[in-house]
């Protein structure tokens, strides 16, 4: 039996550092060669390294949601291919049945050898523009079958020995509706890997490849020892919630997300027993995709000095019926699978704030709405245009909500609009609040996002995915709900209202306004501070209507003071009316029988 010889602490912590820089260099490496919207701006991609058992050792500064993803991609890579790894080789794949998680995100690995001997790899994830399928930007809600969605790639290889393999190069470029994107997207990853396996074969170099496997498995199990004595600090029981996706965009079921946080000592499970079984609609979610939902949320209430890697994942375990939404079975579609990767953190951080009620903050908006516009220039050359918004955040105990920032479990960026006007047959004419969204608390919610679209294209459609129309984004603490999401084509006197999912052909000329939901609020809004109501609606964020309904608050609006003693009265008159409805609505005591 051998010993591993432990490295002192400053070349631990020396190689630590460096290979986070690794995987960020590489991140920056995507964002200054790609091609699309979704990875240069947007950033939806991640990349890592692993070791060479296909543990992460790092990741990199983008997608806490993809923390889940790479670990289950190089899984199916090496159940396919272990030991017959060679220098110079590339892999593929998007199969959410063999590790991926939706076809649009396509991953490439890289083994990395030195004096042919395995070292690790370098991993790229990272979402393609179009993928083939039925509709343009693989994310439609409405197919019912993964066969519909696009190209399924299993772990091939990309380059062998360093020659491209062209089959698979040609098979991509004829599936896809914008080869030149998709294309030089993924040669964007092929970047970054060699990216990463340049600056790590230098750590190899300077510290020897011995040393440095001793001090990677280090890195895992001083992470486990980090989180652990994290958990250990957090308190034991079980908590429950249960949050709600609208439809599926075929049914009109809604689908219940239901969880329970078990912590005990220094471990923590996710069971998602009692959610909806997978549905007919292309929302599910595969498993790999559940777990980086609940690696990414609980995460975000640790330590962030904690090292983004495998050792972080070792006390955590997930538990999610086989045929459920929360882990679906061939052949369900996943497309718009984001919907979950949104909702079921939302679930999440519902039972953690039963856990730690003074730390979570109430539900966000995130990214409930993905839109394609697709179609056709007058040369019939096809365009691809895809966008995933994202909102603001829920009121916290400490303060507002966040207007126009990307969930925690996301990090991603909006797209600036006068990149999108100048690249696509597309006009921006409105981007910003909408006054009075916020979910009224001590601490109120964000404001909802509003964006109008015309379309300038001969031919085109639009295809969205969103949410938020019936159950709406909770408040926390006796902070009141959010605002519904909203979508209308042709705004104004002669406007059609449209569903939260749908696939519809627009003329050129037409206006499509997508409304995100409004978030959360926290603690009750009769306890805010009327000096940040005056704020908000001399801000207008908040109508002076609006102030004296939700936080009894009365404004001198010429002089923008506080009429102090009208709004105590205000306020006292409002509690009185909410104490009467709760009276009303509380169950009668049970008649003695007597």
């Amino acid at each position: 039996m051998t010993t591993r010889v432990r490295p002192d602490p400053i070349t631990f912590e020396l190689i630590k550092n460096a290979l986070a820089a690794i995987a960020d260099e590489m991140a920056v490496t995507i964002v200054r060669t790609a091609r699309s919207f979704v990875m240069k701006e947007a950033m939806d991609f991640s990349t890592a390294i692993c070791n060479a058992e296909g543990e992460m050792v790092a990741q990199g500064l983008c997608l806490p949601l993809h923390m889940g993803s790479i670990p289950a991609a190089m899984e199916a890579l090496l159940s396919r291919y272990r030991g017959q790894f060679a220098p110079g080789d590339i892999y593929a794949l998007n199969d959410p049945y063999e590790g991926g998680s939706h076809l649009p995100d396509i991953f490439v690995i890289k083994p990395m050898f030195t004096e042919n001997r395995l070292a690790g790899f370098s991993c790229c994830i990272g979402h393609q523009t179009d993928i083939g399928g039925r509709v343009a930007g693989g994310n439609a809600c409405d197919s019912t079958e993964i066969y519909q969605e696009g190209l399924r790639i299993p772990p091939v290889k990309l380059y062998e020995r360093g020659v491209p393999n062209d089959t698979l190069f040609r098979l991509l470029e004829k599936n896809v509706r914008v080869p030149a994107t998709v294309l030089g997207d993924v040669m964007a990853e092929v970047a970054a890997c060699r990216s990463g396996e340049r600056e790590f074969l230098k750590l190899v170099e300077r510290y020897g490849l011995d040393a440095l496997q001793v001090s990677m498995h280090e890195l895992l199990d001083y992470t486990e020892e980090l989180t652990r004595a994290e958990l250990r600090a957090l308190p034991d029981g079980v908590f429950e919630f249960a949050d709600y996706i609208d439809d599926d965009g075929i049914t009109s079921d809604p689908i219940t997300i239901q969880v329970a946080i078990l912590k005990q000592g220094d471990s923590l499970t996710a069971d998602f027993t009692g959610t909806s079984p997978q549905c007919k609609g292309a929302i599910n979610a595969p498993l790999s995709w559940t777990k980086s939902c609940v690696y990414a949320c609980i995460r975000s209430i640790l330590d962030a000095s904690i090292p983004n890697n495998a050792g972080y994942f070792r006390p955590l375990r997930v538990i999610a019926p086989a045929g459920s939404f929360a882990n679906c079975v061939l052949p369900a579609p996943v497309a718009a699978r984001g919907l979950a990767g949104m909702r079921i953190p939302e679930a999440i951080f519902g039972a953690l704030a039963k856990m730690l009620p003074h730390k979570i903050f109430a539900c966000e908006v995130a990214g409930d709405t993905g839109i394609t516009i697709a179609g056709y220039h007058k040369d019939r050359s096809p365009f691809v245009f895809l966008e995933f918004l994202y909102g603001s955040w829920g009121g916290s105990p400490t303060h507002d909500g966040i207007d126009a920032c990307a969930s925690l479990a996301i990090n991603y960026s909006n797209t600036p609009a006068e990149l999108i006007e100048v690249e696509q047959p597309i006009m921006i004419e409105q981007y910003g609040y909408v006054p009075n969204s916020g979910g009224p608390g001590k601490f109120r919610g964000g404001l909802a996002l509003v964006r109008d679209y015309r379309f300038l294209a001969e031919e085109a459609y639009v295809q969205v995915r969103c949410d938020r129309y019936k159950f709406l984004p909770y408040g926390l603490s006796g902070g009141k709900d959010g605002t519904p999401a909203n979508n209308v084509l042709n705004p104004g006197a002669e406007q059609r209202q449209l569903p939260s999912k749908f696939l519809l052909n627009v003329r050129k000329g037409d206006v499509f306004r997508t409304i995100l939901a409004g978030p959360g609020g926290w603690g009750d809004p009769l306890e805010r501070d009327p000096q940040l109501v005056c704020e908000d609606v001399r801000n207008e964020k908040l109508t002076a209507d609006y102030a004296r309904r939700e936080y009894g608050v009365v404004l001198n609006a010429q002089a923008w003071t506080v009429d102090l003693g009208a709004t105590e009265a205000c306020r006292d008159m409002l509690r009185r009316e909410r104490d009467q409805q709760r009276l009303e609505k509380a169950p009668l005591p049970p008649v003695s029988a007597d």
